[in-house]
């Protein structure tokens, strides 16, 4: 099995749901290390970061604040999560254009 370490950088991240881009291949096992999300902008932010598993949507932060200059480490340290075949990472903020998402994960195949 060869192991991979990747990364998916989004940049000005807002109200619409965006999907973050970890492709997950049904002979891949993929476990999400770590995710920050970064407020760009002069006023504070709020953002949902959601695992859809292509029916349901179940929040892993939900209206989480960040300040100004600040940001939000939602996965990282102890904390992993494991991907299966079908399942999407998805961030919103309330604000346009506001967050800038680092999402890294591991790929076994």
């Amino acid at each position: 099995m060869a192991n991979a370490f990747k990364n998916r950088v989004l940049q000005s991240v807002g109200t619409s749901p965006t999907d973050v881009g970890a492709v997950v291949a049904s002979s891949t096992e993929t476990t999400l290390i770590g995710m920050t999300v970064a407020n760009r902008v002069s006023s504070v932010i709020a953002v949902d970061v959601q695992l859809h598993d292509g029916s349901n949507a179940t929040y892993i932060v939900k209206a989480a604040p960040i300040p100004v200059g600040g940001s939000l480490i939602v996965v990282g340290g102890d904390q992993k999560i494991v991907l299966n075949v079908g399942h999407k990472i998805i961030v919103t903020s309330n604000t346009a254009s506001s967050a800038d998402v680092i999402m890294s994960f591991l790929e076994i195949t």
